[in-house]
């Protein structure tokens, strides 16, 4: 008995719901189109579906994507670190409470319960009319330092698939992999472990035009932001797999939904709606910022840092800031826009030695980050711009570093706070290598900037 089955697929759209109108139109059209044909249609998100960039986003944590999801009819998705890691263990917890698909996830539990969140299933089984039973299987990418302070544990490719894949043995005809883990690790599983079919990919925001294959494993990802869907075509014969083939669509050359550019400015104003509802503090002048100098409002964040990570240093770069703050009300709708960055908080214990090192790596840096383009890594802005101190300071005539105006103990241990954007750019190798991390969840640098200024200005009750 033959069987035709179709897999439509996306990843990492990042809240860019600019896309989503012809995203939408295109999986439903697809879908009606295959199911006419009497084919099995199956629909996958592959993580980082939402991005607290958008206000949206922001304004429901993630809830108002989960809605939009909702009209597809998803088959099933799992989750990315925007997810996991962007968003609080509370909100996590409830962020699928009115999904209407489920999420397929392995490799995350609960810090205190060990167990795996109510929201998420190891694998799942399905079984076509025919009677080919497809199992599915779900992974995020297990960053242990970030999952841990946000109450959670998470476990590796190695840590997961063995036992997993031997729960599944013979309960299968066709297994697939939901794998929010990268490019790297897709290419790992399909040469480990060969049970595995079809890897759906993401995370790494990489590109396969029409799939790769390793060994007897097709690979699949359509990039980032919903420039392209994906697709998978699988003919099986008998209950086994006869052809698999991989394609995608990129979004530009798909029809224009009739209504698009309303829908999405419809989802940023509500979004901004939302957040402007909330005031956070009044400020009696403005906090004006520049990319290219010390400024007042990245003064204020600095003090913002070392108050919330309990540190008498501060470091952060001017570029952070996308715009100033008047005087007067200021609304978190005002926060979001000057700080959409998804980035938190992280202290670094150092001994005198390496932090004098950090500061010579800066400051060797600095020039060449001043009008830098910088992407990634949870930076949303345009420059990274200048390296500013606070409770630091350097000569570099002499090349001395002054905590509070004395020279470095170098045997002496220092705790300053910054934006963990830092440990994770080239640039600071020595944050990683020598320094001792603890990232402050769980809120972000716009949360902790605006808790602050509530703190300092409060608004009138």
């Amino acid at each position: 008995m033959e069987e035709t089955i179709h897999i439509l697929h996306t990843n990492d759209i990042h809240s860019h719901l600019a896309n989503w109108p012809r995203i939408k139109n295109f999986l439903l059209t697809k879908k009606q189109q295959y199911l006419q044909q009497g084919d099995v249609v199956l629909l996958f998100d592959d993580g980082d579906m939402i991005d607290r960039v958008h206000p949206l986003t922001e304004a429901t944590m993630g809830q108002a994507n989960i809605k939009l999801m909702n009209t597809i009819g998803y088959t099933a998705a799992t989750i990315g670190n925007n997810e996991g890691i962007g968003l609080s263990h509370h909100n996590l917890m409830h962020l699928y409470d009115q999904a209407n698909f489920p999420i397929i996830l392995a490799n995350l539990f609960d810090k205190k319960t060990q167990q795996r969140p109510v929201f998420a299933q190891p694998y799942r089984i399905i079984t076509t009319d025919t009677g080919t039973r497809i199992a599915l299987i779900g992974m995020t990418a297990p960053y242990p330092r970030a999952y841990q302070p946000n109450g959670w544990q998470t476990t590796d490719v190695d840590q997961t698939l063995p036992s997993l894949l031997m729960t599944l043995q013979g309960k299968y005809d066709l297994l697939i992999m939901l794998s929010h883990l990268g490019i790297d690790d897709d290419r790992y599983i399909a040469q480990h472990y060969p049970q595995i079919n079809l890897i759906i990919g993401g995370h790494t925001h990489h590109l396969f035009r029409n799939g790769e294959m390793v060994n007897h494993t097709l690979l699949t990802a359509a990039e980032k932001y919903g420039h392209y869907v994906g697709e998978v075509t699988i003919t099986m014969n008998n209950h086994q797999i006869n052809t698999m083939r991989a394609q995608t669509h990129i979004i530009t050359a798909l029809p224009v939904v009739a209504n698009e550019q309303a829908l999405t400015t419809n989802w940023q104003q509500q979004g901004q709606q939302l957040l402007a509802q909330h005031i956070v503090a009044k400020l009696p002048y403005s906090l004006d910022m520049d990319w290219h100098a010390e400024h007042p409002m990245i003064n204020t964040a600095l003090a913002a840092l070392r108050w919330y990570g309990h540190s008498d240093a501060a470091i952060l770069n001017s570029g952070l800031f996308l715009r100033s703050l008047s005087v007067g009300n200021v609304t978190y709708a005002d926060i979001h826009a000057q700080l959409p960055h998804a980035m938190h908080l992280i202290n670094v214990k150092l001994r005198g030695i390496d932090l004098w090192r950090l500061v010579m790596e800066m400051e060797k840096n600095r020039r060449f980050l001043r009008r830098y383009p910088m992407k990634g890594m949870g930076f949303r802005g345009k420059i990274f711009g200048e390296i500013i101190y606070s409770g630091l300071r350097v000569n570099m005539d002499t090349k001395t570093v002054y905590w509070h105006e004395q020279p470095l103990d170098m045997s002496c241990i220092y705790q300053f706070t910054t934006v963990d954007n830092f440990a994770f750019i080239p640039y600071f190798p020595t944050i990683e290598i020598m320094s001792e991390i603890t990232i402050l969840f769980p809120d972000f640098l716009r949360e902790v900037v605006a808790q602050y200024l509530t703190q300092q200005y409060p608004p009138l009750s």
